[in-house]
């Protein structure tokens, strides 16, 4: 596949952190496995280079990678966009990275991605990007009176400070951004191991956005070879989109037929939810047994000695195990925590693309994304905040946004771009519907954050949703999924909120799951 360039401003991207010599060490972490004279250095691999790279691919070619997860490599990124980000950087586990906040962050005129296009495809594209900002800015001007009545409602003693009006302007913004197009650039720090560079590299070529994702990880890949010649050693070429199973079943329907088919699917989807952001449509049957008997066996204690409900107290309420008052996770370093992995749920879930680049976030909350092409059915399917949709100003011009938007998407297929290019014009607001799996231990770590009333409303909603289904199914469990506060209550960890000047305003900690509720 040709490496076609963006018609807007090119990604840059520069190599900021790594080993000093990489390769060398991952080579030596491989012979000191089997040294009899103690660690071998990484000095003393590069004294033999044939021997190294004989050494490095045959492990390589055995499948014994872990030795290249030794050498870690920070870049930072620039202009490329939220879809890129959401489809292939952040949709796996072993990553981290820290970019900007659309929450938080104005998005400026033209801060969007244009795929190639033709002059008249192009035309089209620019014309809708435009006005998609031009809403988003709309939107702000009209959300924020309301959003500052609330917001000085409960906070009344910001209300004559300034500094507090950032604050509204922000909360304003979060809604706005949903009209963005996922197209809109974003920055960031991304680090990845060594094994997952090259896994980058080798399946950069996959849908939904193959042209930009080729693109930024040809620029990581030339930036690790600059740094470090010696990977080309392990460096294997990526397997041709066109071979990729996804593309294969995506190309072989023609468009009416997927349509036909993604309107079927959205209509099942949307039925089985029976209202709910998130469904729980599967766990393991005896998830509390498995639990309170994993507690009896890392204490070494008989069911005689220590009930089902005594185990449960012990693992998971706070005021036992104290692990849940630390401001890190370290539970998955505790002993007795880690009983909390031999539950798991499984979640069917309909979020906003803009709420979906958070909750993928949640890395070890895994999910089994769309390529979101194959869920579009050529109709306006979004999703609506609860501010806009209380707001009658604000509704019509998001719906008016909304339709604008998806003629302009039929318009670019009926010019000819691909559905790769038409997808960068789909706006933030776009339903995308998956399955998301966890265990318990990952789950209520999750959980504990985004019940909290600062968490974006799509995930607040569905962590509500999913923490009051396993509550009526499994109540032992279920009484300790709680926001920060709640569990520190539990605790003597003190102040009970710990967001400090970002508190919500609200005691929730006071309150039981069935009287949460957000205005803003």
């Amino acid at each position: 596949m040709a490496q076609l360039a963006f018609a807007s401003a090119a990604p840059v991207v520069k190599l900021v952190g790594a080993f000093s010599s990489p390769f060398d060490n991952a080579v030596a972490t491989a012979r000191t496995c089997y040294s009899s004279k103690g660690i071998i250095t990484a000095e003393q691999v590069a004294k033999n280079p044939e021997t190294r790279d004989r050494l490095a691919r045959s492990i390589f070619e055995a499948g014994h990678h872990t030795t290249l997860q030794h050498a870690h490599f920070q870049f930072s990124l620039e202009n490329v966009s939220r879809h890129f980000i959401w489809s292939f950087l952040h949709s796996h586990p072993f990553y981290n990275s820290e970019q900007v906040s659309q929450r938080y962050v104005e998005v400026k005129a033209g801060s969007y991605a244009v795929p190639p296009l033709s002059d008249a495809a192009r035309a089209v594209y620019e014309e809708a990007a435009v006005a998609q900002i031009a809403a988003y800015q709309r939107l702000i001007e009209v959300l924020t009176p309301p959003t500052a009545r609330e917001y000085f409602r409960i906070f009344p003693a910001r209300a004559k400070k300034e500094e507090y009006k950032k604050d509204v302007k922000k909360r304003a913004q979060e809604v706005a951004r949903y009209v963005l197009p996922v197209s809109t650039f974003a920055y960031l720090y991304h680090t990845v191991s060594g094994i997952t560079l090259l896994r980058y590299w080798r399946l950069c070529e996959q849908l939904d956005a193959p042209t930009e994702t080729r693109a930024v990880v040809g620029r990581m890949v030339d930036a690790l070879l600059a740094h470090d010649p010696n990977w080309k050693t392990v460096l294997e070429e990526p397997l041709p989109l066109e071979e990729t199973p996804e593309y294969q079943h995506f190309a072989a329907r023609p468009l009416p037929a997927r349509e036909a088919d993604a309107h079927a699917f959205a209509e099942e989807f949307d039925r089985e939810l029976d209202g709910r952001v998130s469904r729980l449509v599967d766990r393991k049957a005896n998830n509390e047994r498995a639990v309170a008997q994993a507690v009896r066996e890392v204490l070494g204690v008989p069911r005689a000695r220590m009930t089902d409900d005594e185990a449960l107290t012990l693992a998971l309420d706070p005021a036992h195990n104290r692990y849940f008052g630390e401001t890190m996770n370290v539970l998955t370093m505790s002993k007795l925590s880690r009983v909390l992995h031999h539950a798991s749920y499984t979640f069917r879930k309909k979020l906003s693309h803009a709420a979906d680049s958070q909750d993928q976030r949640h890395r070890m909350t895994p999910a089994s994304r769309p390529v979101l092409a194959a869920q579009l059915t050529g109709e306006p399917d979004y999703i609506v905040p609860e501010l806009v949709r209380q707001n009658a100003a604000a509704h019509n011009i998001y719906r008016d946004s909304m339709e604008r938007t998806w003629r302009a998407v039929v318009r670019l297929r009926e010019l000819g771009a691909s559905e790769e290019a038409a997808s960068y014009l789909l706006p933030n607001a776009v339903a995308v519907r998956f399955t998301e799996s966890s265990d318990l231990l990952n789950l209520h770590h999750k959980l504990k954050s985004r019940l909290c009333y600062n968490a974006q409303e799509e995930i607040w909603r569905a962590s509500l949703d999913e923490a009051r289904q396993i509550r009526d199914v499994e109540p032992t469990i279920g009484r300790y999924l709680l926001p920060p506060c709640g569990l520190r209550l539990m605790t003597t960890t003190r102040p009970l909120c710990p967001e400090g000047d970002r508190y919500c305003g609200v005691p929730v900690w006071k309150l039981s799951i069935d009287q949460y509720s957000r205005t803003i």
